[in-house]
């Protein structure tokens, strides 16, 4: 049986596995690039503003 597929808050798209952080959903791979990203990378800044939406986001 498949699991059903989550929009991943990173990459915006639909994905099957991944990992649930408070509301937001980070696809496998978004979550590989994350761990794997330098603070000196371009990409790490994405990543970081992306991840700012777990501040903003409100729980209910």
């Amino acid at each position: 049986m498949l699991s059903k597929k989550c929009l991943c808050g990173i990459c915006d798209e639909e994905k099957q596995e991944g990992i649930h952080l408070y509301r937001l959903f980070i696809c496998r791979e978004c979550e590989q690039k994350i761990v794997q990203t330098e603070p000196k990378e371009v990409q790490y800044h994405y990543f970081v503003k992306k991840l700012r939406n777990l501040n903003q986001m409100t729980f209910h």
